[in-house]
Order: structure tokens, then C-alpha cells, then sequence
């Protein structure tokens, strides 16, 4: 991003005689900020005097102030051979870490810390280095973002600052120049337009700006159009006339009548030697966003923030603070309506001059600063993002190696690569139990899916061969209920971890993976006993034993599943102790048990403890540990169905 409006430039320029010397001349020229004309002097002195130091100073100084720093690098390190200052050793490191040469700006930076006991100078070298250290650990903001040169919109000179309105999109460019700018020897700017959708443009119909008319001699850039349309504000400056204004100022024009109204100079600019560009609207227009180098900011040029007033003018700017700005510059403003706050900065850690960043708020609400990363930013100047699809698609401008010309303007869309779908096919098999046999299909059985937030993701009866299906997502967890009059209802857990195989190793966009999985339903007869297995007591002990515990809360899901039974948990012992201690054995048991399951949230009324002692063995007579076993157990069954 050259010099245009972009650097503080003061061009009063005066008449150079022609009788004055090469030196007197190049001074001249460099003092009225014609600064290519200035390099193009000195290095003629420079050709026959390479060491002479004031043509290095003034070429060194002309790059830096028209925004090419990285060419002032040979210049500045012939000062530091010379005559080795601060000015000179921080400058080369500048001009170092613009070219990206990390390690030998570094090395200039330590240098110029040891030529000065100044703190100011001495805090903002640090700063420098940090920036250094942090820009190393940059990540991409938009990974899959990708950043195509607009080459049929560009030409050999700038390019830049698009905006898209009404069907039209609106940018700066040297096209049609009439002039050379004197500070940096490019075409003067003037603002354009094109139809466009999107990021496509239609090339051929572009035309100057007709709203109304530029004008010559002058720069004219950094346009802003209203959410409405109605109101054009761009900067304006770089005159060569003595009787324009002196610095770079912001102007608007007014939709009224059926046109726009020739623009006027815009009371936020306050002074006239103030620098004020880079305008940008909020979303809903009520405030103007911009930068500026008056007083009072953090660095040497700041953003600001303006408020719409009851006249439809802007007024009362405020600077958006020290976390934004720095003690470098910050341009080019984008806010957008998600609160997400994106702008250009040469002070923030980044790859060299200007590069994108967004200021937004993290987990705790403070607003912290991220580089866009290396998909969007160079070692050149990167800046003026606009979006046409937020955040998918828009525009930036950039003087990266590898453009049309100056500046250019660069396209970009989100290539985010389309993702792997996986789908789990799941068949759900329901069947019943039958004693002695195996298991049977058990057709029009209600299968229900729940996610793991309890929210129904699938319902439907088991067909004639007792099949279900349900598409799963993968690395789910679920729960299957199934139902049928006449049967326990009977839930299960059923994930989906574990089950698939990893996306990255998949070639199709689709793939289908298919499991089974079956669910077996006991009848519910009223009356009838069922064992509960391994329910194992202490000797002469009712306690809940851990492995007991495991047993019961089987049944405790069997009576969430099916909360209209109520049911008798009876306790067994074997044959012998007395008929009396084992009836009172058996009770405690059986109320213990029973007591477990109320404290897992069971009513107290669906269950009824009863201790039934020896009498009802089921190997009489038993002489094996085993057979006495068979007789210790405890049965539930099914006393009462509820309506």
C-alpha cells in the first residue's frame, strides 16, 4: 500500500530553480515530500559518492516516509557503518523485519537498545522485538480460506479499497491517470466503479465514478457508501495545488434530488492539518469508523469511532483505545454486526508492514487481538478486508510479490473441504425369551431411539422378522426402549463410539456403515417368579453386597421401564437353621433389598417385601453346596399391572 493517503504527507511544493545544485535540489524535492523525486537526485549523487551520508539519509528517509521501508535497508545499514545511531540501527531493524528477515532485524534492534538511555525509545525497541517473537506462533484465522489475485480488475499501477453497494462494487485505482504522484512517482488514484454479485465482477463495464466526478491532481480513495446508499464519504488529499487543502481529509456527498451533491469537506476532520482517512460504516450506520493521526492517539496513525447526529453529520470521535491501536499505525476499519471488529495494523505481531487482524472477545468477555494468519497476510502491506458473504467470501488489497502491479485487489472464499459423512445404519432386533428354547422374533414390538439428551431421535414397530432400522450419528451415545403389551419393557444403552472408521482415512463423501444389535423382551405374567441371579448375602447377614447391588439395579431399570407394575421381592434360604431363624433371615434379606431400591427412587408402594424361609425349596433334601445354593435365592414377580 503506497504512500497515497495512507502516510502523513505534507506537499507545499516550491519552485526548484534550475540553477541549483543536484544536492540543493534533492533537498528541496525532499523537504516538499516529493520523495521518489528526492531518491531519484540523491542516487545520482550516490553514483559517483556511494558513501556520501546525507544522499543515504535522505534516500533512507524518502522510502521510509513513502511507506517502501524494506528498500531503505542498503541505506540505512551505510549510516550505521558511518555514523551509528539509534535512529539509524532501529530504522535498518524496521526495514529488516519488513523483508522478514527476523534474525538480522533483531540483531539491529539490540543494537539500537545499546545507543540510547532513553525509556520511550527504548520500551517501543522491545515492543519490536516481541512483535518478532509472537508473529511466530501466527495461526490461520480461516484455515480453508483461499486468497486469489482479481487479475482482470487490476492494472500495472494501484488497485485498491473495494466495497460492494447496490449490485456495484466501488474501488480505488491509478487508471486513468493524469499525473504522476510526487512522493512515491505512482499514478494519482481515482475512485471507480463496476457492476458486480458477490466477488464477481463485470470487468468490462468498469467506469469512473459517476456521482460525481473526480478530480485531478489530487488522490481521491477509501470509499464508504451507507447501508442505504444515499451517503458517499472517501478521503481526499495529496493536492500539488497551494490552494487546496494540506493534508488528506475526509468528504461526503449526499444522495438529494435525484443525484449526489458535490462533496464537502467533513467537520470530523476538525483541523485541516490533521490526517483523516480509511472510512468505514457500521452495519446499521449509525457510526462512522476511521483513521487519523490527530493528537492524542497511541501511535502514528490511530482508528476512531464517530456517532451519527441529529443533522445527519458524524461528530464526537473517539479512539477505540490501546488494545486496538498501537504505537504503529492502524487503518482501514471493518466492523461487523456479530461484534467482531476487523482493521489493518503495522503494530500488532505480524509477517512485515500491514497485515489483517480481528479484535473479539473471548470466553471471559475481554477482547483480545488475533492475526488473520499467513493465508491473508504477507510481508507486504495486506489490508482493506471487505466481505460480500461474511466471513465466506470478500475482498483485500495488497503489494505481495506476484500481483498485476501496485496495489491489487485479491478475492477470497472459504474452500472449506466438503466433510465425510458417515452414517450409521443401525437394525434393531427384537425378540422374546422363551424357556428352553431359543430366542424367538417378536414382531410389532415398539423400538424407541432417545440421544443422549433424552430427545426422541427415532421411533417404529419391529417388522414380521422383528427388525428396526435407525440412521446413527457416529461417536453418539443413545438409548433404545422397546415395549409390547403382555412383555417388560426394556431399556438400553446402545453408542455409536468407537464404531466407525476415521474420517481422514475415507474417500467418498458418503459412507454407510451397517450394525445390529437385538433386545430381548421377558412376558409379564402376573404371579409367575423370576430368579434374580447372583444376589449373594453374607453368612447370617442381610447387608447389600456390592455384587448384589449390580443384580438389583437390573430390576430397578426393569421397574423404571415399566412404572404401571407393582412387585414382590420374596427371599429363599436353604434348609439349614432352624424354620424360624430362616424366616426372619429371609425377611430382613428381602426387606434390605427392597429397601436399596427405594433408595434408587423406586415408590415405596410398588414393592412389597416378603420373606418366605424354607418353605418353598427347590431341591429338597439338598446335600451339595451347589444344591443349597440353588435354594438361597431371591425372585421377583409381578403381583399387580396398573391402569
Amino acid at each position: 500500500m503506497k504512500n497515497h493517503f495512507f502516510w502523513i504527507c505534507l506537499l507545499l511544493l516550491v519552485g526548484v530553480s534550475s540553477c541549483k545544485s543536484l544536492q540543493e535540489k534533492g533537498n528541496d524535492q525532499f523537504l516538499s515530500g516529493q520523495y521518489q523525486y528526492a531518491i531519484n537526485s540523491f542516487s545520482q549523487i550516490l553514483a559517483d559518492d556511494p558513501e556520501n551520508q546525507e544522499a543515504n539519509q535522505v534516500i533512507a528517509e524518502s522510502y521510509r516516509l513513502s511507506n517502501r521501508i524494506e528498500d531503505a535497508a542498503p541505506y540505512y545499514q551505510k549510516l550505521t557503518e558511518e555514523d551509528p545511531t539509534f535512529d539509524s540501527y532501529y530504522r535498518l531493524g524496521l526495514s529488516l523485519k519488513a523483508q522478514d528477515k527476523d534474525e538480522e532485524a533483531k540483531e539491529a534492534f539490540e543494537k539500537a537498545k545499546g545507543l540510547t538511555q532513553d525509556e520511550v525509545y527504548l520500551a517501543e525497541t522491545q515492543r519490536q522485538l516481541e512483535t518478532i517473537k509472537l508473529s511466530e506462533g501466527i495461526e490461520n484465522y480461516w484455515p480453508y480460506h483461499v486468497l486469489v489475485n482479481y487479475k482482470d480488475l487490476n492494472t500495472a499501477g494501484p488497485d485498491y479499497a473495494p466495497v460492494i453497494s447496490e449490485d456495484f462494487i466501488y474501488f480505488t485505482s491509478g487508471r486513468q491517470a493524469s499525473g504522476l504522484y510526487p512522493a512515491d512517482g505512482s499514478p494519482y488514484t481515482k475512485l471507480f466503479r463496476a457492476r458486480a454479485e458477490g466477488i464477481r465482477v463485470d470487468v468490462s463495464g468498469t467506469q469512473a465514478l459517476p456521482e460525481f466526478k473526480n478530480e485531478e491532481g489530487l488522490n481521491q480513495a477509501a470509499i464508504t457508501i451507507s447501508p442505504d446508499g444515499n451517503t458517499i464519504i472517501y478521503a481526499r488529499g495529496n493536492s500539488t495545488s497551494d490552494k487546496d487543502l494540506p493534508e488528506t481529509a475526509l468528504f461526503v456527498s449526499y444522495f438529494r434530488g435525484g443525484g449526489f451533491t458535490q462533496p464537502i469537506w467533513m467537520p470530523i476532520n476538525e483541523d485541516e492539518t490533521w490526517w483523516n482517512s480509511t472510512p468505514a460504516f457500521s452495519e446499521d450506520g449509525s457510526e462512522l469508523y476511521f483513521s487519523s493521526n490527530r493528537p492524542g492517539g497511541f501511535g502514528g496513525i490511530d482508528l476512531y469511532k464517530a456517532t451519527k447526529l441529529a443533522n445527519s453529520d458524524f461528530g464526537n470521535p473517539v479512539n477505540l483505545g490501546p488494545n486496538v491501536n498501537t504505537p504503529g499505525n492502524e487503518l482501514f476499519p471493518r466492523p461487523m454486526g456479530d461484534g467482531k471488529f476487523f482493521f489493518s495494523s503495522d503494530g500488532h505481531p505480524g509477517y512485515g508492514k500491514l497485515d489483517l487482524f480481528v479484535a473479539e472477545k473471548d470466553a471471559s468477555s475481554a477482547q483480545v487481538i488475533k492475526n488473520l494468519g499467513e493465508n491473508f497476510n504477507s510481508i507486504d502491506d495486506d489490508f482493506s478486508l471487505f466481505f460480500t458473504e461474511y466471513p465466506k467470501a470478500g475482498f483485500i488489497s495488497s503489494n505481495r510479490e506476484g500481483g498485476v502491479g501496485d496495489d491489487d485487489i485479491y478475492f477470497f472464499e472459504d474452500k472449506t473441504p466438503k466433510p465425510k459423512i458417515i452414517n450409521v445404519l443401525l437394525n434393531v432386533y427384537t425378540k422374546q425369551r422363551v424357556a428352553g428354547a431359543d430366542d424367538a422374533v417378536l414382531e410389532q414390538t415398539r423400538v424407541v431411539l432417545y440421544d443422549s439428551l433424552s430427545k426422541q431421535a427415532g421411533g417404529d414397530f419391529s417388522n414380521t422378522n422383528g427388525r428396526v432400522r435407525f440412521t446413527l450419528t457416529p461417536d453418539a451415545d443413545f438409548t433404545i426402549i422397546a415395549s409390547k403389551s403382555g412383555y417388560f419393557s426394556k431399556s438400553m444403552p446402545y453408542t455409536t463410539k468407537g464404531k466407525t472408521p476415521d474420517v481422514s482415512t475415507l474417500i467418498q463423501d458418503v459412507t454407510n456403515i451397517t450394525l445390529d444389535t437385538t433386545i430381548v423382551l421377558d412376558q409379564l405374567v402376573l404371579d409367575r417368579s423370576i430368579v434374580l441371579e447372583n444376589i449373594y448375602y453374607d453368612l447370617d447377614k442381610a447387608d447389600i453386597r456390592t455384587d448384589a447391588a449390580v443384580e438389583l439395579g437390573k430390576l430397578v431399570q426393569i421397574l423404571k421401564d415399566n412404572p404401571a407394575i407393582r412387585i414382590e421381592l420374596s427371599s429363599h434360604t436353604d434348609d439349614r437353621s432352624s424354620d424360624q431363624y430362616n424366616q426372619d433371615l429371609s425377611q430382613r434379606r428381602a426387606q434390605s433389598a427392597v429397601d436399596y431400591m427405594v433408595s434408587q427412587g423406586i415408590a415405596t408402594d410398588r414393592l412389597v417385601a416378603k420373606g418366605y424361609g424354607e418353605s418353598q425349596l427347590i431341591v429338597k433334601s439338598a446335600t451339595t453346596e451347589e444344591e443349597h445354593q440353588t435354594n438361597r435365592r431371591t425372585e421377583f414377580k409381578v403381583i399387580e399391572i396398573r391402569e
